[in-house]
């Protein structure tokens, strides 16, 4: 029984060079795939077929001695078992088809079923905690860090080889980048344990950073920190991080802001608050204070007579500025009244004479308390 030609299997010339097999080869593939075409005996030997011829033709050595001796070049043991090789050069067409039609959707590259691999990789991003002062997020400063990372390796220029030498394609899986076993029907990939997926082995590795293409090393960097910025803010300086391997792209560097308490302030976003114990007396008769601003100057803070404990006074403008905005916040002093303590006789004497002479009107809001209390009172005993 004579057997097809495998050019004519295919559809093409025997011109025809290895895109347009490929082209060939995948249309006829997809049109005659077995889950296509469910119990279709003829479309699943017809894809067969196509499946060996292209795998014959794809290899020059089997190409030409085809082109030479036709079927026979495969015969008296020549394949292996079967037409033209079937079980293995099938199963080596079912792993290409699906590295052709789905290679650029995992990523990879068309290339006559060999796929080019780079060992570099890029390098992993970096957290640093910085913490600055409330007068420095007022202002705005420019910080100088140092952050220990992996920097490129300046011997081997990133590469990781030994100056001098290079990289050969791995004898293993031919530069691949993985190792392929059959198993009757079926191909079993998986990543050559030589090369580790990259298809290219080191000749020499550079013996300054062990063939990494990178080493340990601590690098000052300079951190603006602007106007108004808040705490938890985070700052990312990219291409800052560490070094990629073997000349990868290095990662990025996020710089977390934190506060540090004050003294006098605390912050809500961009206003400032402050609580200032002030006398009885002076809340009584009224009187003024200063209070140091962020900016260095000076605030002057009027205190009206009568003043109760925990009424605030807001200052205009005199909180934090706004982040990448001209806004300023507000500063809010809150008063906190003082009650005297450790009193002379002649001082305690005054306050029991000063407490004869107070009338309702000096305490509208204690004396408005307890009589709300006496009549919850006399409403109990009302009750009874």
């Amino acid at each position: 029984m004579s057997q097809k030609d495998l050019y004519e299997v295919l559809g093409v010339t025997r011109e025809a060079d290895d895109k347009a097999l490929k082209s060939a080869y995948r249309k006829l593939a997809m049109k005659y795939h077995p889950d296509k075409n469910p119990g279709d005996a003829a479309a699943e030997a017809t894809f067969k077929e196509v499946s060996v011829a292209y795998d014959t033709l794809k290899d020059a050595q089997k190409r030409a001695a085809y082109d030479r001796f036709g079927h026979a070049a495969f015969q008296n043991g020549g394949g292996g078992g079967g037409q033209h090789g079937f079980g293995s050069e099938f199963s080596s067409s079912m792993s290409d088809i699906f590295e052709d039609i789905f290679g650029d959707f995992m990523g990879g590259q068309q290339g006559g079923g060999r796929r080019e691999r780079s060992s570099a990789t890029r390098g992993s991003d970096l957290r640093y905690n910085l913490e600055v002062s409330l007068e420095e997020a007022f202002e705005g400063q420019t910080v100088d860090i140092d952050v220990p990372s992996m920097v490129g390796c300046d011997t081997c220029s990133g590469n990781g080889a030994k100056p001098g030498t290079g990289f050969s394609a791995c004898g293993t899986c031919q530069g691949h980048g993985k190792v392929r076993a059959a198993q009757g029907f079926f191909t079993i990939e998986r990543t050559c344990p030589q090369c580790h997926g990259r298809g290219e082995t080191m000749d020499q590795p550079c013996t300054d950073c062990s063939g990494q293409g990178r080493r340990q090393e601590s690098r000052s960097l300079s951190v603006d920190v602007p106007k108004g910025i808040e705490d938890g803010t985070r700052i990312r300086l990219s291409g800052e991080g560490e070094a990629g391997m073997r000349g990868g792209p290095a990662g990025d560097l996020y710089i977390f802001i934190s506060i540090k308490p004050h003294d006098l302030f605390q912050r809500d976003g961009a206003d400032l608050f402050c609580r200032v114990p002030i006398s009885m007396t002076t809340a009584a008769l009224g009187g003024e204070f200063e209070v140091p601003g962020l900016d260095g100057a000076r605030a002057k803070v009027k205190v009206p007579q009568g003043t109760q404990a925990g009424q605030r006074v807001r200052l205009k403008t005199k909180g934090m500025p706004v982040l990448r905005s001209q806004q300023i916040g507000d500063l809010y002093i809150q008063m906190d009244v003082e009650t005297p303590q450790n009193l002379s006789k002649r001082q305690r004497e005054l306050l029991e004479e000063f407490n004869e002479i107070t009338t309702n009107d000096n305490n509208p809001t204690s004396n408005g308390f307890f009589s709300k209390i006496k009549g919850l009172f006399e409403g109990l005993g009302d009750g009874k």
